[in-house]
């Protein structure tokens, strides 16, 4: 009785360790500028362990400092990277994990700080947001990180930083369906709407980052990918609201920037289903508590279910 009682409480400590220090992301800390080493990294090197680079996005901060007068950054990047090969074939039994497919190899260096910061969300995490609980999705989907975890140490360096968290929201991804004739021409569909989006977002201050064909990403690496007819992600960015957070204080939730959008429509189907995973995920896990701050990751995930359903859009 009391061997089992002792092995319960060990249970209960241990899934308490694991509910409330979940690593929510590591940064990888070199002493000094490594900029030049870092894009040489994500130019040249990244591919030779399979990563793909994608819509890359350096030096936000001089853009800062161009439209606001100043910035408290030395340099902050947004560089979307997927491993094709790796994430193509789990995509097919979990297609949310478009919600981070690409996701950010964040680089940033804080003024008066001579150190450079470069991370990623951890895949635990990322697969926590979207909601995948296969187990064999999961193992193989972290599996395709330590390679680029280790590259990254040699190439900045090996001090580490990581941010733990103790639950996501009750909530953690919006996904939406969006239904369609289904007439001759799929592409007709998928352009008008397409061009409705881009219209409709760009008109409320968002900028489209970035764009990623899956499906057509899939087809050039000859990988099976006949559960869709179509699949695409969006890479969306809020130039005044990122500012007033990455320039702000909290660089490192630029981890979670620009956010992706994933959109898919399965073979046959007359429906296109959405995903991204909330900006609200940015106060939980990076423990975000300025009122401002929180206040503005409120609004904007609220503006975007409005957009979205403007486009004609339902929330699941």
């Amino acid at each position: 009785m009391l061997n089992r009682l002792l092995l319960g409480a060990a249970a209960l400590s241990l899934a308490a360790s694991m509910a409330f220090g979940a690593q929510g992301a590591k940064f990888y800390i070199g002493d000094g500028d490594k900029e030049k080493v870092y894009m040489d990294m994500v130019n040249n090197k990244i591919t030779t362990i399979g990563f793909v680079l994608s819509d890359p996005h350096e030096r936000i901060n001089d853009a800062y400092k161009t439209k606001y007068g100043g910035t408290n950054l030395d340099n902050l990047g947004f560089f979307s990277i997927t491993n094709d090969k790796a994430v193509g074939p789990l995509l097919l039994k979990e297609p949310a994990l478009g919600g981070f497919s690409p996701f950010n190899l964040h680089i940033f260096k804080k003024q008066g700080e001579d150190k450079t910061y470069v991370g990623h969300v951890s895949p635990e995490t990322m697969l926590d947001i979207v909601g995948v609980k296969d187990a064999e999705v999961r193992k193989q989907f972290i599996a395709s990180f330590p390679e680029l975890d280790k590259m990254v140490e040699k190439e900045i360096g090996s001090k580490t930083q990581t941010v733990e968290y103790k639950a996501l929201p009750a909530k953690p991804m919006m996904t939406f369906e969006v239904s369609f004739e289904r007439g001759a021409s799929l592409d007709a569909f998928i352009s008008d709407f397409q061009g409705k989006f881009e219209e409709k977002f760009e008109a409320n201050k968002y900028i489209i980052a970035g764009y990623k064909d899956i499906k057509g990403s899939m087809t050039d690496n000859n990988i099976e990918f006949g559960r869709y007819d179509a699949y695409w992600v969006y890479s969306l960015c809020h130039f005044k609201f990122s500012e007033g957070i990455f320039n702000q204080g909290r660089p490192d939730a630029g981890a979670f920037a620009p956010c992706s959008m994933y959109m898919y429509v399965e073979k046959g189907s007359n429906k296109l289903i959405v995903g991204m995973p909330r900006l609200e995920n940015w106060i939980a896990v990076m423990g975000i508590n300025d009122p401002k701050m929180v206040d503005s990751i409120h609004v904007l995930d609220k503006e975007i279910v409005g957009i979205m359903t403007e486009l004609g859009a339902k929330e699941l």
